[in-house]
């Protein structure tokens, strides 16, 4: 019935219904974008194993996909005054350099995923896990309290103190910290990671910042989109000029902007409704995606 919509995109050989990107990436995004996650970490599997695209350059194409849709999520976090700029710039300097070196892991060492999506894997397993068991906590924090009991127009960060050594902001009446370097390392390590896959690498920081930094997820959201966002123009910039070494690394520019315009409606009423959100059901939904992903990653290393 509507065939006429089916399409075969020359870049990366995938013929799909053109509604299905769009429709995708809005669901996906509205919900990931609440925690400070794109969503491009989901997009990916779906792009290889229901689109069949499984060249190098699906990563690429992954990146377009936050360069557009990123900005409309990082607008209202901005608008409503939620951006953490010292964290951000600590996410953006870690992970910008990072970003290359997986680009060369990508073509150069892992031009077969299989073994690297296995140690993702157990990584994000070991971070869904985490997640998931804090939400079920039978006590609440006396922070979670307060945070449920404010109203939302008073969610703003407010930067304290920003120094090499470490760094103080307030959100809500409480007093958060971390220490600079720290953040600066993981950084740097999640944006080899993602580099490598395309996912910008908000879908293993904000849970990082979450569940080893104790920052809450409401303060964080806009600093890990930010974040992912400029990873991710530099990440299409790698794949599109680099040499490749004979693989097809090139982004699929129109199948990513398909994909982005959905995320950038779907992250846009994603940030715009997170500050309803209890933090609770934000940790639980970040936490399933993530173990799903996770067993994902995992069974197709033992897959035959």
């Amino acid at each position: 019935m509507l065939d006429f919509l089916t399409y075969t995109f020359p870049i990366s050989g995938v013929t799909t219904n053109i509604l299905i990107p769009p429709i995708v990436a809005f669901v996906v995004s509205f919900f990931t974008s609440m925690g400070g996650v794109s969503g491009a970490f989901l997009l990916l599997p779906f792009q290889v194993s229901f689109l069949n695209y499984t060249s190098p350059g699906v990563s690429g194409t992954n990146f377009i996909f936050n360069v557009v849709a990123i900005p409309s999520g990082v607008y209202r976090y901005l608008k409503e005054g939620r951006m953490a700029w010292p964290l951000a710039s600590m996410i953006v300097v870690g992970t910008v350099p990072g970003i290359i070196i997986g680009y060369y892991l990508r073509i150069k060492v892992l031009p077969d995923p299989k073994s690297f999506k296995f140690f993702v894997g157990i990584v994000l397993l070991y971070i869904g896990t985490r997640l998931f068991m804090d939400v079920f906590k039978k006590k609440k924090t006396a922070q979670t309290k307060k945070f449920e009991q404010k109203l939302s127009k008073e969610a703003t960060v407010k930067t304290l103190s920003f120094s090499l050594k470490r760094i103080e902001y307030e959100f809500w009446g409480e007093k958060f910290s971390f220490s600079t370097i720290g953040v600066f390392s993981l950084a740097f390590v999640i944006g080899i990671i993602g580099g490598t896959y395309g996912i910008g690498g908000g879908a293993m920081m904000s849970p990082f910042l979450i569940t080893f930094f104790k920052l809450p997820v409401h303060s964080i959201a806009g600093a890990c989109l930010l974040g992912t966002f400029t990873a991710s123009v530099f990440g299409v910039f790698y794949y599109a000029v680099l040499p490749s070494q004979g693989l097809q690394t090139t982004p699929d520019w129109l199948l990513g902007l398909l994909f982005g315009f959905g995320g950038m409606l779907g992250i846009y009423f994603g940030a715009r409704a997170q500050k309803y959100v209890p933090q609770r059901y934000i940790k639980l939904t970040l936490s399933l995606i993530i173990l799903y992903l996770a067993v994902r990653y995992i069974w197709q290393f033992f897959a035959p």
